[in-house]
């Protein structure tokens, strides 16, 4: 998959609601929140796993050496997307709660500023804002390796996997194409997204190389692994349950990703 600025999932979902559109692309956690609200929708594919492409950024000269020396300190994301999984599984993997930290809410286009001026003391952000942070003095002080898939998913309206199949089922093919044409063309799908996402040539390349992955059927171990997320976003009181997200996984179109 290509790597989407992903400003705000929660607009997405709200649009499957309204029925202002038919197929949209999340992050990891989005489909959980969306769930949680009970929006409908189905997840008809998603991604291989892209572990690299979201990190916890802390600047070089704080001294910061791992994520437990964060403890007390303030941590910078976006609420209900794929980096507030990564912040759990990062505090659950250093024996911390949300206790232990600070936590303050921003959208990117607030995070980055509030990181720049040293109003927080970490962001956890994913591609491209992560690669657009990549300054000098700028440390990745853990990404999701070993810890979250962070997949893409995407979504469709009941309606249209049930009354437009056809449909559905051309646009993933034909997504498909698209998505593995740019893997095999690297090069010429930075120059034709540079300008689209309005970041340089070179920070498009960074983040492509690491976060673009080719789409994948959705299975029941991908429910499993959406239903982890849930149950533990439940624990944490961030959602209410519960939810029964492994049946909202419709692998009707899965010959498309083979």
């Amino acid at each position: 998959m290509s790597a989407p600025t992903k400003p705000s999932c929660s607009a997405l979902t709200e649009a499957l609601k309204a029925g202002s559109i038919d197929i949209g692309q999340v992050g990891e956690a989005p489909p959980v929140f969306a769930a949680a609200g009970k929006i409908p929708f189905s997840i008809i594919g998603t991604s291989a796993p892209i572990p690299q492409g979201e990190a916890v950024l802390v600047k070089a000269d704080r001294g910061f050496r791992s994520f437990a020396d964060l403890k007390g300190r303030t941590v910078a994301l976006n609420k209900g997307s794929n980096v507030h999984w990564l912040l759990v599984r990062l505090l659950e993997a250093n024996n911390m709660t949300l206790k232990d930290i600070q936590v303050k809410y921003l959208k990117p286009a607030e995070g980055r500023p509030a990181f720049d001026s040293g109003q927080v003391d970490a962001w956890v952000i994913w591609d491209p804002y992560f690669a657009l942070a990549e300054q000098p003095g700028v440390q990745v002080l853990a990404d999701a390796t070993g810890l979250a898939s962070n997949r893409e998913y995407v979504l469709a309206a009941p309606d249209a996997v049930s009354k437009r199949s056809d449909d559905v089922k051309a646009f993933l093919q034909r997504y498909r194409e698209v998505t593995d044409w740019g893997i095999a063309n690297p090069e010429q799908r930075a120059s034709t997204l540079a300008p689209e996402l309005k970041i340089p040539q070179d920070v498009t390349s960074r983040a492509l190389a690491r976060s673009a992955k080719p789409l994948a059927p959705v299975t029941p171990a991908i429910g499993d692994e959406l239903q982890a997320i849930t149950d533990s976003f439940i624990a944490l009181d961030l959602i209410p349950g519960p939810v029964d997200i492994r049946s909202r996984v419709d692998d009707r179109f899965s010959a498309v990703f083979q």
